[in-house]
């Protein structure tokens, strides 16, 4: 029935009926530990002294990249009339869409890989020192600039690693789909980084970005299907998430787990971020994927159990979407991987409702965002049996992109939603 669904773009809910019933052995089991996540987090740790003076967005913040927890019960409130549903429990957003320096999930993972690399590189030719004051490394722009970076992407991830790589010195490759929006090639060019679009959907995009970086020694192609640095980086958000927790006395444990929702592309984000999650709150964290009905690839590759091995053109779709960052066809056979037994479910969403909660999550909460950061509310939707299970559950929307956005474009959105809420 499933299957038949997703063929058919219904939105369509999948619960995992396959759940390690030990998630810790179960995630140790893997080849990530939590030490992998920790030893990442002190890599971010290091390098803010460099990034607060590259970036003064991130002063506040003291160098540390991290978006704002917020509470949206008036969202809540309306969308439960809108949807004819009663959501028990608080409802918090976590707004990537608003992360410093590439307003997105992606300024997680990617601006991690590329800090990773160039720390890799300044270590190998005995440049820098692990003790040594990260905003020392402003004087080897020259160096790295000896380095490229490629990497294929739908538009968020070419735009943190394009801004990251190119502020260090790097020369960056963006391989683009044909999905992707003018105004994130245009930002990206403005950085200096050089953008080769495709005809082709995201597969094709990351396809030559690999072969471009083959034969030459001194580029460095980030996989976004494949990669554990990026994964780590997107890891390393659960322990800053439970701080801010605990900043407004929430406790998750048995009595009050945490629903958290999350919008996915090819999987990396989503992925890094509920295996931390799963790190830190174990049992007590229920961790969904978000996808668009054109494309939902993950969903097709964890009910299937063939990962990366089908296509959501295998069965018949298009891989259109107004979710640009969500426009995969193939999901992350790591990332699938990794996950088939611990992450809890997947739902699918349309392009009008993403664009009608867009819409309202403007008049309710004036917050702004793509198309692709309102795919999780649909999960408070379809969690509605599960809302009387936990009546006291903190269900958190990640909202993966937005202020970035430039104010016409999101303009357009806006309106486009006004369609869909009558």
């Amino acid at each position: 029935m499933l299957l038949e669904n997703l063929k058919q773009m219904k939105e369509s809910y999948w619960l995992n009926d396959h759940l390690s019933s030990d998630v810790k052995e179960e995630l140790n089991s893997k080849g990530i530990t939590y030490e992998d996540i920790e030893d990442a987090r002190d890599r971010l740790d290091r390098f803010a002294p460099l990034l607060k003076i590259l970036f003064p967005a991130t002063l506040k913040t003291n160098g540390i990249i991290e978006s704002p927890l917020q509470c949206i019960n008036t969202f809540k409130e309306k969308l439960e009339i809108l949807e004819g549903v009663k959501i028990n429990g608080d409802v918090f957003i976590k707004l990537d869409s608003h992360l410093p320096i590439s307003g997105s999930i992606k300024a997680r993972g990617g601006i991690y890989e590329v800090l990773k690399h160039a720390e890799d590189l300044l270590f190998q030719n005995k440049l820098l020192k692990i003790e040594d004051d990260y905003s020392k490394i402003l004087t080897f722009k020259e160096f790295l600039s000896q380095y490229k970076i490629a990497v294929g992407s739908t538009g968020n991830l070419g735009l943190s690693i394009g801004i990251m790589s190119a502020k260090l010195g790097f020369k960056v490759s963006v391989h683009m789909s044909n999905d992707a929006k003018e105004w994130k090639k245009q930002m990206l060019k403005e950085h200096g980084c050089e953008v080769i679009t495709y005809e082709s959907d995201y597969g094709k995009a990351v396809e030559e970005g690999r072969k471009s970086s083959q034969n030459d020694p001194f580029c460095y192609f980030i996989d976004d299907e494949n990669s554990k640095n990026l994964f780590l980086g997107y890891s390393v958000a659960a322990k800053r998430l439970k701080g801010q927790l605990q900043t407004l006395d929430i406790i998750i444990g048995d009595e009050r787990p945490l629903y958290v929702y999350l919008p996915c592309g090819v999987g990396g984000g989503p992925g890094g971020i509920s295996y931390g999650l799963k790190s830190e709150f174990g049992k007590n964290v229920k961790c969904f994927f978000a996808e668009p009905t054109h494309s939902p690839c993950m969903m097709l590759g964890l009910y299937t159990k063939k990962h990366d091995l089908i296509s959501v053109n295998d069965i018949g779709l298009d891989n259109k979407t107004a979710a640009d960052g969500l426009a995969v066809g193939r999901a992350s056979k790591l990332v699938g991987k990794i996950l088939e037994n611990v992450i809890d479910g997947c739902f699918s969403v349309s392009d009008e409702n993403m664009y009608k909660y867009l819409t309202l999550m403007h008049k309710i909460e004036n917050i702004d965002l793509e198309p692709s950061a309102l795919a999780g509310v649909k999960g408070l939707v379809f969690n509605k049996e599960l809302n009387n299970i936990h009546p006291n559950a903190i269900h958190l929307i990640w909202a993966t992109g937005g202020n970035m956005v430039p104010p016409k474009e999101m303009q357009k959105f806006i309106q486009e939603g006004e369609k869909y809420l009558g």
